[in-house]
C-alpha cells in the first residue's frame, strides 16, 4: 500500500521516535499505514510530514504524533478491548486504533466525511470498526461502557455523556479548552474519576448536532 512513500514514512516513524513515542506496535502500525490514502491528491506530497492537513468541512487530519501519541497513552493506562473514537474525520487515527484494538465504535458529525472514512478503512481491510453518523458529545450509549474513549476535537467542558460511558478502570483522552486547549486524560476508578493534564493542544472544536 505505501509504495513510493515507504522512505517517508520510515522517516516520520524515526522522528515520532526521537519525540518520545516508545510502543513498538504502534511504531510499526504508523510505519505500515498508508497515510497519503486519507488526503486529497494535492497535499500527498505532504502525506508524512509531522503535521495536520485540512480534509475539507473545516476538519483536519491531526498531527501523526498525535495520533501515535494519544493511542499509546491508552495502551500504557492498561485499555484494552473496545474504544471509542468521537470524531471519525479522514479516518486516518481510526484505522491506527482499528490495528492496535479489539474493536472501535467511530462517531462522526459529517456525513460526507464518515462515507469516505468507511471506503478507505475498507480497502485497507480493517473490519473490526462500526460506525455512526451522529453527535459525538452524545457518545454511543447503546455500545457502552467502553474500555477507552478518544476524542479528536477540542470540547470546552468535559463532556459528562462520555465520562459515563467508561468502563470501570478505563480512560478518556480529551482536548478540552477553547483558546487554550490541554490533552487531558480521564481515567476511571469506581465511581471516581482521576484527570490528568498531559500537553498543550490544538485541535477543531469538537461541534454538537450532526450534519447530513
Amino acid at each position: 500500500m505505501l509504495n513510493n512513500y515507504q522512505g517517508s514514512a520510515n522517516a516520520l516513524v524515526a522522528l515520532l521516535k526521537q519525540q518520545g513515542v516508545v510502543d513498538k506496535q504502534i511504531l510499526e502500525v504508523m510505519a505500515s499505514t498508508p497515510r497519503h490514502m486519507f488526503v486529497d491528491e494535492v497535499l500527498k506530497h505532504k502525506s508524512y510530514e509531522n503535521t495536520a492537513l485540512p480534509i475539507g468541512q473545516g476538519q483536519t487530519i491531526s498531527q501523526p504524533f498525535i495520533v501515535a501519541k494519544m493511542t499509546e497513552v491508552l495502551k500504557q493506562v492498561g485499555v484494552k478491548g473496545s474504544i471509542l473514537e468521537v470524531g471519525t474525520g479522514s479516518g486516518y487515527q481510526t484505522a491506527i486504533l482499528a490495528q492496535v484494538f479489539e474493536q472501535v465504535f467511530s462517531i462522526e458529525r459529517i456525513k460526507s466525511l464518515q462515507w469516505q472514512a468507511r471506503r478507505r478503512l475498507h480497502l485497507l481491510d480493517l473490519y473490526n470498526v462500526t460506525m455512526k453518523h451522529g453527535d459525538g458529545w452524545k457518545g454511543w450509549p447503546s455500545k457502552a461502557p467502553f474500555a477507552g474513549i478518544i476524542v479528536t476535537a477540542a470540547a470546552q467542558s468535559v463532556p459528562d455523556d462520555l465520562l459515563a460511558q467508561l468502563q470501570d478502570g478505563g480512560a478518556m483522552i480529551i482536548p478540552i479548552g477553547v483558546e487554550t486547549q490541554t490533552l487531558t486524560l480521564f481515567v476511571k476508578k469506581r465511581e471516581q474519576y482521576i484527570r490528568h493534564a498531559l500537553a498543550p493542544v490544538r485541535f477543531v472544536p469538537l461541534v454538537a448536532g450532526e450534519v447530513s
